[in-house]
């Protein structure tokens, strides 16, 4: 929250947004981790500088403007009027979905389900809160009945959605049944927890709710921490936590941190990063259980039968979309919601998917920045407006280690070679070619 007073005559401070990624940078607040102390205007930045999330440059930021409330609807007018649009998710897919509404029709009745609070928050900032002091408090950027007030809409917070049934355009709910006329699936995905994890011995960090409990455990003094997983999400908290001042140990099954996404020269130099912050690299590494010893400590047993303890245990072992309501309503799944590319339509009528549930062409769809075009597309779609429709195209991957920052982009192609085309101290670039064309490349 910003504390500081504007003095330079140039009025209040502004926010602008990150395009790629959503994060806000607040005038007042500044980024002092990257050199730029509370008051630094949007203007005054360097040009160079980098989204402390996702890496991309200050050309990629544009105005932000909270949207302004939306009037109350009187209680006899919106009796009369029909179902409306339902929202099943209070996350970043949901709330896109309900601010992209609103921003084409303030009259149209919203209603978002959701099985947590609802509040709004930066999902990608999860896993870098702790190396910049980011607080559960400060992660939050709005309430849920906050930002349902502002938008005019209704919020069923702490209501799971339980049965789907398309042809009445009904939706089945802890708090009751209700009618649409359009249907919203921004449920996202949950934790892909192997069966040899004991849920209660390990942490899930996928939702501000999950992160404040471990954030409370973490703030009791430095710890022994393990982290399951040295894919993207792994390798990003391991850093964090090591910055922290915690005692990290990254356990992965590759002898190389994310060896499905990286070529082998780029690993290690990822590796060499994390390992430079303290963190220990448990590579060939496979868990077949948790125990709790006597002390309260973790007992990680390996495969070989070696064995790990840890004071906390965080499992980022990948994520699954769940099935159960969309399988139960009869529409098409294939590793997420199969939707048209397009209109991000589901095979269901009037009934529209976007954000982590989804699947195009049977590849999940797990990034944030497609997630604001997904929703103008939706809304347009629902409410009868011409629109080109949503482009699905590969989002550039961005690794957000300090250490040792990676950007992917393209489509890289299982079992093709990557070619080096520049291996510095300072930098790396490597490419990967098909038929003399270039299909993807990295800088790390």
């Amino acid at each position: 929250m910003t504390v500081l007073e504007p003095t330079d005559g140039l009025g209040p401070w502004k926010q602008f947004l990150c395009r790629a990624c959503g994060l806000i940078y607040d005038e007042g607040e500044g980024d002092p981790d990257s050199g730029l102390p509370p008051g630094t205007r949007f203007a005054d930045i360097p040009d160079d500088w980098a989204c402390p999330i996702c890496g991309v440059t200050k050309s990629d930021f544009e105005p932000y403007r909270r949207r302004a409330p939306v009037a109350p609807v009187p209680a006899a007018a919106a009796a009369r009027r029909r179902p409306g649009v339902v929202i099943v998710g209070a996350g970043a897919g949901g709330w896109a979905a309900a601010e992209a509404i609103r921003a084409e029709d303030t009259q149209v009745p919203i209603t978002l389900v959701t099985a947590c609070g609802g509040d709004v928050y930066h999902k990608p900032e999860l896993s870098v809160a702790l190396g910049r002091n980011l607080s559960p408090d400060r992660l939050r950027r709005e309430t849920g009945a906050a930002a349902a007030a502002r938008l005019g809409l209704r919020l069923m917070a702490d209501t799971v959605a339980v049965g789907l049934s398309p042809e009445p355009h009904s939706l089945r709910t802890t708090r009751g049944t209700l009618g649409y006329t359009a249907l919203v699936l921004a449920h996202g995905a949950r934790p892909a927890l192997p069966a040899c994890l004991d849920p209660t011995l390990c942490w899930r960090v996928n939702d501000l709710a999950a992160w404040a409990s471990l954030h409370a455990e973490l703030a009791q003094g430095p710890r022994a921490v393990a982290v399951i997983g040295a894919g993207m999400v792994g390798c990003e908290l391991a850093e964090d936590l090591a910055r922290a001042g915690h005692a990290v140990t990254l356990v992965g099954i590759g002898a190389l941190p994310l060896p499905e996404l990286l070529p082998d020269v780029a690993g290690r130099r990822l590796l060499a990063g994390l390992e430079g912050l303290g963190v220990r690299y448990q590579a060939n590494a496979v868990v077949r259980g948790l125990g709790r010893r006597p002390g309260g400590e973790v007992a990680l047993t390996f495969a070989d039968g070696t064995i790990l303890v840890a004071t906390t245990v965080i499992a980022a072992t990948g994520l699954a979309t769940p099935s159960r309501l969309v399988r139960g309503a009869g529409l098409a799944f294939d590793r997420g919601i199969v939707v048209d590319p397009a209109t991000l339509r589901t095979s269901g009528p009037d009934i529209f998917a976007l954000g982590d549930c989804i699947s195009i062409a049977g590849r999940p769809c797990r990034f944030i920045e497609p997630i604001a075009r997904q929703a103008e597309a939706i809304a347009h779609a629902i409410l009868g407006r011409e629109h080109p429709g949503y482009a699905h195209a590969a989002p550039v991957i961005r690794l957000k280690t300090r250490s040792t920052p990676i950007a992917l982009h393209g489509a890289p192609l299982p079992g093709e070679p990557w070619h080096i085309v520049e291996h510095t101290e300072s930098r790396l670039a490597m490419e990967q070619r098909r038929d003399g064309e270039v299909t993807a490349w990295l800088a790390a």
